[in-house]
């Protein structure tokens, strides 16, 4: 186990006992996971049995790794510690699989999660019914999202069921202490943008503060205290502002896209950046179906934005006239121009004497100009693994080198792992010898090349009528070439093949006249103007290329192979290490992306004296500072990457800010908050409200009889991936889990309730399922209901239902027999216009008995359905898990499903005997050694026979 620092054991003394209920708040990078796999040793014993629920899979994994250093395996009844995820919990405390009155306390993940709607709230809930004693273990290290409400954090503690709050912030005294006694040599870095990055900075916040400004104009309701564009820089932002937004989700897309845009510019290198440019205009100005965009987002129509295009560009390189006769293409079969063409294809240029010009590669367009700008820090990168190199050496040097601890592992950590892939690849191709802004020139060519492929593959696709696509993230033609045509049909690249073949038939003459190309829609913004002229000038180039599909000349091909055929022969035995050896410490430079609690165990193992953080991380820098005052007597620095005055460094302070509000916020309200008095729910209490019922009113004006039995609902299983029936037990109503054939939840003997979301409904009426499934419930209860159940946020109408274009696709699947109504499930064009109430209306005119609820939340729900149990008696659960079973052919209701549907392909088996014959063998084997005279007697004599044949004989239909 990882060592523990003076607070991390304050915080477990307070926290550990078993005999109270905690929640505990700590800043993020201080160590949570270590606090909670400590604690968890704590509890590890046979006779205590400890749950772990609201675990991601990645904490998960993380903390069983952590836990299995010390062989920590156990079931329920055996004791010990188990993570299990939130809905087999439930399921199982509902079945009686779990011992819950053995629980001795459950541990709550990520518990700014936990509401009402939640199924750890229900976990609680049925925990405290049955089981008084057992403690509950909250924990977070998310201050911000439980301080955005109505007193976020009294409902946490409120649906929990704890009263004791603890709050550990940076600033808290005893980590003050802890950490300050052993701080990391930090090297601060402030490297300024280039004068066209600074410039499309600018135009960004520009388009941000205009697109703020359009919402605060159209939303007068809004707080406008929190449309900032400090607040803009923040996922979080888009959530929170969007539940108010409904209307205008437009400006609030367009605010998400200028954050991803400023986030772009300074990760991205300048050909990623440019194509993702180029991705945005296309989408704002065609629609999917190749017609012209109507409604365009505001900010694009700008003046900031023909900045950001227009200056993105000219980042990659420049046109020049396009009167400029083109690059000859050569044709590899004239011997006498052999030498010509290979120093063509190598990207040499030779004067008349034959001596060497300025390289410019042979696939490079006479009319493109290369500019090629770099991320300043990449430079700004190499020196300080310069600076590191140098370091290293000078103390090795020493006569008497001091005792160092840990390695010399160099260990850069970035944003993302497409930034990681990034720096690998500047790192592995940079020139240290090169000019200032262009050490990493043959990067850049590479992402040139890749970027005029990109362009020409789509020039192409649209001329063919297919998709574009996004331009590949890496730097191999190859690579990107096998990523685009994975979405492409065999027809369509047997197309490609052929059209290829022609190409490469054709013989390309010296000066022959390129191919013309027309540029025929103009469109609307001088920016795609400007990126039609381009995909012109490109697509003339390539026209004029007899190996383009493939992105290499035959004499590169040539080379490769000679190389790679070469290269074995010529390695001798002595070289082996120099190429596939291990490499040492002080050589090793790893890249990796930030994490979450992973990294102090990334750190604990490498122990890294050189850490480079390339872009600025609030956890990482307190994770240093842990891993810092873990290690007494090991030396760390720090070197802390920032563009100056960028959004990448107002975010980093602005991050800090708010994690500091948000802790004197929960300061003040633990302070002066009202615990609430929750009663708990013994177990056998009776139901006071609804223990006398009204049975029947034919019988002397109503008989009121004593009913002991508790209000009860049957709830199918997958139906607890929705909040319902954690809110029906709420409700006082015993949840009973079943798997139901038809239904959804059975309130009555009488009523069965199909539940549908608004995207189920539509998917349901597009599939033909609702008319089944309704179909099914006429047959079998007296009162079938569909419940039509909206979000509680969202606006109770079916209006919205337009916006939802990816559940208005029809599928085309049909009900498997003519019946009435069976028009309201198909795609054909007379009906593909029909609005959903229209579906609606058909299908009650098809089962007169339905009966449709409207339900505006799953609260409303709860009520709706206490309203129809009242006055009628309780279902039956075997009733109901048997109903439609023996009609239903599908159903695999057996312990062994799989057996069970080969049982019923075999010759002989129907739905009507599947289930007697499963009662009369035990298994599979057992009824193929029977004899044709068993199989008869059990089938029937035709039957029997025709299922003997097919398993001894092969025979039969």
């Amino acid at each position: 186990m990882s060592t523990l620092l003076p607070f991390h054991k304050a915080i477990l003394e307070e926290i550990h006992d078993p005999a109270t209920s905690d929640l505990l708040v700590l800043a993020r990078g201080l160590g949570l996971r270590r606090v909670v796999c400590s604690l968890l040793q704590i509890y590890d014993s046979p006779k205590s049995l400890v749950l772990l629920v609201n675990a991601t899979t990645e904490e998960e994994t993380a903390i069983g790794e952590e836990l299995s250093i010390h062989g920590i395996t156990a079931l329920y009844k055996g004791g010990g510690l188990i993570m299990v995820t939130s809905r087999i919990l439930v399921v199982d405390m509902l079945t009686g699989d779990i011992p819950i009155k053995l629980i001795s306390g459950i541990l709550v993940l990520n518990a700014e999660k936990v509401t009402p709607l939640v199924l750890e709230s229900f976990v609680i809930r049925l925990l405290r019914e049955k089981n008084t004693n057992a403690f509950v273990k909250a924990f977070t290290d998310q201050p911000e999202h439980i301080t955005s409400g109505l007193s976020p954090l009294k409902n946490i503690m409120k649906e929990l069921r704890i009263r004791r709050v603890h709050i550990y912030p940076r600033f808290h005294e005893t980590i003050k202490k802890s950490l300050e006694r052993r701080k990391a040599d930090v090297v601060e870095l402030s490297q300024g943008m280039t004068e066209s990055m600074a410039d499309i900075h600018h135009a960004i916040i520009q388009c941000m503060t205009a697109t703020l400004a359009e919402l605060k104009r159209s939303n007068t309701s809004l707080d406008l205290d929190d449309l900032t564009v400090e607040n803009a820089y923040f996922k979080s932002f888009s959530v929170i502002v969007r539940k108010q937004l409904d209307p205008t989700k437009q400006l609030v897309s367009d605010l998400a896209t200028l954050r991803n845009l400023l986030y772009y510019l300074l990760t991205y290198d300048a050909f990623e950046f440019n194509g993702y440019l180029d991705n945005l205009i296309e989408s704002n100005t065609v629609t999917a179906s190749g017609g012209a965009k109507v409604n365009q987002s505001p900010w694009t129509m700008t003046d900031a934005a023909h900045v950001i295009f227009d200056t993105g560009r000219r980042r990659c390189f420049t046109l020049s006239s396009t009167s400029k006769t083109l690059p000859t293409v050569i044709d590899v079969d004239e011997d006498e121009d052999a030498w010509e063409a290979l120093n063509e294809a190598q990207g040499i240029q030779v004067d008349a004497k034959g001596k060497s010009v300025a390289s410019r590669p042979g696939w490079l367009p006479s009319t493109v100009d290369p500019v090629l700008e770099e991320l300043p820090k990449w430079e700004l990168l190499t020196d300080v693994l310069q600076e590191i190199e140098e370091e290293t050496v000078r103390i090795e040097s020493m006569k008497k080198p001091p005792p160092i601890l840990g390695s010399n592992t160099v260990l850069i950590m970035a944003s993302s792992t497409r930034t990681c892939n990034l720096i690998k690849d500047f790192l592995a191709t940079y020139d240290p010898n090169g000019k200032k802004g262009a050490k990493g020139r043959t990067m850049m060519m590479r992402r040139l090349r890749l970027y005029l492929w990109w362009k020409g593959k789509l020039v192409e696709r649209k001329e063919q009528g297919r998709g574009s696509f996004a331009m590949p993230s890496g730097s191999s033609i190859r690579d990107a070439k096998k990523q685009s045509e994975t979405d492409i049909s065999e027809a369509l690249q047997k197309k490609d093949r052929e059209k290829a073949e022609r190409n490469k038939s054709r013989r390309r003459m010296r000066g022959g006249a390129p191919a013309s190309s027309d540029s025929r829609p103009t469109q609307p913004t001088p920016e795609a103007n400007s990126g039609k002229v381009e995909e012109a000038v490109l697509a003339e180039f390539f026209a004029t290329q007899a190996t383009a599909e493939s992105g290499l000349t035959p004499f590169d091909i040539a080379n490769v192979n000679s190389a790679a055929l070469d290269f074995g022969s010529q390695l001798l035995e002595s070289e082996f290490n120099d190429h596939y050896g291990l490499v040492a410490p002080e050589e090793t430079v790893l890249i990796r992306a930030y994490s979450d609690d992973s990294d102090d165990r990334i750190l604990a193992e490498l122990q890294p004296r050189f850490i480079v953080m390339y872009e600025p991380n609030m956890e990482f820098i307190r994770r240093i500072e842990v891993y810092r005052s873990s290690h007494p007597g090991l030396g760390v620095r720090v070197y802390h990457m920032v563009y100056g005055n960028s959004c990448e460094e107002h975010q980093y302070l602005a991050g800090i800010r708010k994690e500091k509000d948000s802790f004197e916020r929960l300061i003040k309200e633990r302070g002066s908050m009202l615990l609430p008095i929750i009663e708990e729910k013994r177990e056998g209490a009776g139901y006071s409200e609804d223990t006398v019922k009204t049975i029947s009113s034919r019988y002397a004006g109503g008989r009121r009889e004593l009913n002991t039995e508790p209000s009860k609902v049957i709830v199918d299983l997958r139906e607890f991936r929705s909040s319902l029936p954690s809110l029906l037990h709420a409700a006082n109503n015993l949840v009973v889990p079943a798997t139901l054939t038809v239904g959804d939840y059975i309130v009555t003997p009488d009523i069965c309730v199909e539940r549908k979301s608004i995207p189920d409904l539509m998917s349901s009426f597009n599939s033909g399922r609702l008319y089944t499934q309704c179909e099914i419930m006429s047959v079998h209860y007296k009162h079938p209901v569909l419940l039509i159940e909206f979000e509680e946020d969202k606006a109770f109408s079916l209006d919205t239902i337009g916006e939802m274009k990816s559940y208005a696709k029809p599928t085309g699947k049909y009900p498997p027999k003519k019946k009435p109504g069976e028009q309201a499930q198909g795609n054909s064009p007379a009906y593909s216009s029909i609005a959903l109430q229209s579906k609606i209306v058909l299908l009650t005119l098809s089962f007169p008995r339905l009966r449709i609820i409207w339900s505006s939340s799953p609260f409303a729900t709860a009520e709706i359905f206490n309203d129809l149990k009242r006055n009628n008696p309780e279902p039956d659960h075997i009733k109901a898990v048997a109903t439609g079973a023996d009609d239903d052919p599908d159903v695999g209701a057996g312990v062994n499903t799989s057996a069970e549907e080969l049982l019923r392909c075999l010759p002989g088996i129907t739905p009507k005997n599947v289930k007697y014959v499963m009662s009369k063998v035990r298994n599979l084997r057992e009824l193929c050694e029977m004899d044709v005279m068993g199989l008869q007697d059990l089938l029937g004599v035709e039957p029997g026979k025709a299922c003997w044949e097919f398993i001894h004989k092969g025979e039969g239909k």
